[in-house]
């Protein structure tokens, strides 16, 4: 059993860094794709029509990602996974091909209905963990997320120099042959006896979210993923918008800089989350987490040299280890049958604030990088994204107390 849930974790990895890199593939070159297809050169407005693309990409996540997860619930990880790998592979194909704007946005939307690869992930992990190591394998989503992230920006930083198209070129051809890996090699995880019926009251996302009300602290916690998830979009929205601004950055040296994000989000959910937290615990790795990612979010709003940027990576991503953390205490409230309801449900949270998150993040930036701005401010949406942190913080705090000591917060 042992052996065969190590081979588990293998696979999921090995699919989820193919789709990772991918994804890395096409960010240091999506700018210039915008500006190629408005035939604009304006960072500021093409800030906003990225913040609009991911707005459209997340709503529909928001809206499929909890009917995803309860399919996978009813007929196993597998199928629902290929599913949307192959989802993924079309959508690279929409924006490798676009002849205009709006078809951006239509490859943007077939990605959100089928861009579950994460959620099923999770949901899969779940299956085939125990309590002792969910969080290290939880981390290893991370380890995944880290090294493809080294590799992806790389490869886009360096293949946009031959065109902002041909990024997504090899983005699709990746994730097809994801889709193929997966479909020879990845095994199911969820056994009969732990599935369940398909029921359209629990898959819509008001739905699904009012199923964590079964579990106060998942519910509870619910606050603090938001905050979160908030703040994170100052950096996934804003990391290319901001240094090409700033210090006036290339797509090689975006790709180069995000490799760097990749490298130390891969050893620490990777390699430190597995030293870390079995001495600290959960409670403590998220308190200390989102202090480290408070502090990065911080130094990258007032960064004055581009070298910064990069000294400023460790204490953002060291607060890499509170997401495994947070996702071991939330998954541990919930019977295996429910787990790909929960990863569902904490999907379409998070592609509920990447629905506004990205318009916030956008647009906070155009506004303080106008030329009439009433103070130029490119680190705008870092700053709020270091008070999203905190409050996240002081949010955890208080709901993992209560939960300890519920008589004395009564």
């Amino acid at each position: 059993m042992a052996t065969n849930r190590k081979a588990a974790i293998g696979f999921i990895f090995i699919t989820l860094l193919i789709d990772v890199t991918g994804f890395g593939v096409i960010i240091p070159v999506m700018p210039k794709l915008i500006e190629q297809l408005l035939g604009i050169d304006d960072i500021s407005k093409v800030s906003q029509y990225g913040g609009w693309l991911t707005f459209a990409y997340a709503f529909m996540q928001f809206l499929f990602a909890p009917v995803l997860g309860n399919l996978s619930d009813k007929y196993g990880r597998r199928p629902v996974l290929l599913f949307s790998l192959f989802g993924f592979g079309i959508d690279y194909i929409f924006l490798a091909f676009a002849p205009s704007i709006i078809w951006l946005f239509v490859g943007r939307l077939i990605a959100g209905v089928t861009g579950a690869s994460f959620t099923t992930a999770s949901a899969y992990i779940a299956d085939i963990s125990t309590p002792e190591n969910r969080a290290q394998n939880f981390g290893m989503i991370g380890a995944a997320f880290g090294l493809g992230f080294i590799i992806g920006p790389l490869i886009g930083g360096l293949l946009g120099e031959l065109g902002p198209r041909v990024p997504f070129m090899v983005a699709a051809g990746l994730a097809l042959t994801n889709w193929l890996y997966g479909y020879f090699v990845l095994p199911e995880s969820l056994d009969q006896e732990h599935r369940r019926p398909f029921q359209w009251r629990r898959a819509n996302p008001l739905g699904s979210l009012l199923q964590l009300r079964k579990y106060p602290a998942v519910g509870g916690l619910v606050g603090s993923f938001v905050l979160v998830y908030l703040g994170a979009h100052a950096v996934q929205t804003n990391w290319s918008y901001f240094n090409i601004e700033k210090f006036h950055w290339s797509p090689k040296m975006i790709g180069f800089s995000l490799g760097a994000v990749g490298l130390l989000v891969g050893l620490v959910q990777g390699g430190l989350v597995r030293v870390i937290n079995p001495r600290i615990g959960n409670e403590r790795s998220v308190y200390i987490g989102l202090g480290l990612y408070a502090l990065g979010l911080l130094l990258f709003a007032f960064a004055s040299q581009s070298w910064m940027m990069f000294v400023f990576l460790i204490p953002y991503c060291l607060g890499g280890i509170a997401g495994p953390a947070l996702q071991s205490i939330i998954s541990g409230h919930v019977p295996p049958s429910e787990q790909g309801e929960l990863q569902g449900a904490l999907t379409s949270l998070m592609s509920a604030t990447s629905i506004v998150g990205p318009l916030i993040m956008t647009n906070l930036f155009a506004y303080f990088t106008r030329k009439n701005a009433p103070i130029y401010f490119p680190g705008s949406s870092f700053f709020l994204g270091f008070l999203f942190m905190l409050g996240s913080a002081i949010w955890a705090y208080v709901v993992l107390r209560a939960e300890k000591d519920p008589a004395g917060t009564a």
